[in-house]
């Protein structure tokens, strides 16, 4: 059977590897080439942002969980990091609480925040992880190809829809807005740990720390916003001091494709998977696993 999956963020190459690697003919056509999307820009740590419905959500976001971590075992851009998640009213446990193996209360949260959890997440340097995925494709017989369509294609048995905003036009959805997100690039400066609170998140890679971030919904504004960069800095540096001696190395902006709900469903000889947020990474295979499934039902 020959699929077309259309959009190479996260969730359309992951999507591709899934069926490539299940034995069916796969073609990625896309208008951005991966290290060009919305995904590259991301911070990508493990966690739920911005998707629902909850069920759903934390159930694709178990089965991501536990490919991570087998992947940390061996791919160099998924690493397992401790970290934590300030927040400013007593929360009960997320949805998600019982994927996590060493999910702890904050026994002392700093001043402003009244809760927050610690834990172990995959994070996922997305510069050198997009990549790993299409070589992975490619290694399974697959192809990608830079194209621009006005609408999806009809030259194939099935055609998986992963376009994100792009489902604007390729499934007439209109409930698919923008979440501007900016986030910097900045120079190690001795973090191990991540931090997630509020607006701030800072995630340490190999090679960098991502520090974000703005969350604006309905912004299509793709441009860097100087004043944003200052103050996402200062915002980060008052949790993270360390952040002071760091310099930035790259802003970039992404526009998360927002939806009421995650849309993963088999519409005829159409699969759509689009909307997942902030969570692509988080979602990108247990959304890939129903998809399989979806096409082979």
């Amino acid at each position: 059977m020959r699929v077309i999956v259309v959009g190479a963020g996260v969730i359309g190459l992951t999507c591709a590897v899934r069926l490539a690697e299940s034995g069916y003919e796969v073609a990625v056509l896309a208008r951005d080439l991966p290290l060009e999307t919305t995904s590259a820009v991301a911070g990508a740590i493990w966690g739920p942002y911005l998707a629902e419905p909850a069920d759903r959500v934390a159930a694709w976001a178990k089965a991501s969980y536990d490919e991570f971590t087998k992947l940390a075992e061996h791919e160099p851009s998924v690493q397992l990091r401790h970290g934590r998640e300030l927040l400013v009213e007593r929360t009960p446990d997320p949805a998600w609480a019982d994927v996590l193996p060493d999910l702890t209360r904050v026994a002392s949260p700093p001043v402003g925040y009244a809760d927050g959890w610690a834990f172990t997440a995959p994070v996922v340097a997305m510069p050198q992880y997009l990549p790993a995925l299409v070589k992975r494709l490619e290694n399974a017989g697959g192809t990608l190809t830079r194209a621009a369509l006005s609408g999806l294609p009809s030259t194939a048995d099935l055609v998986v829809n992963c376009t994100g905003l792009g489902a604007r036009l390729t499934a007439a959805d209109q409930t698919v807005t923008p979440v501007r997100g900016q986030v910097l690039s900045v120079s190690p400066c001795g973090i191990s740990e991540w931090l997630i609170a509020d607006e701030v998140c800072v995630i340490p890679r190999s090679n960098d720390v991502i520090v974000g971030g703005t969350s604006e919904p309905g912004n299509w504004t793709l441009g860097v916003n100087a004043d944003d960069t200052s103050a996402i800095l200062e915002r980060a540096a008052a949790l993270v001091p360390q952040l002071r001696k760091a310099t930035v190395l790259r802003a970039r902006v992404g526009l998360r494709p927002s939806r009421p709900t995650v849309r993963c469903e088999r519409v005829d000889d159409v699969i759509h998977c689009y909307g997942h947020g902030g969570s692509g990474v988080t979602l990108s295979w247990g959304c890939a696993d129903e998809v399989l499934a979806l096409v082979a039902g």
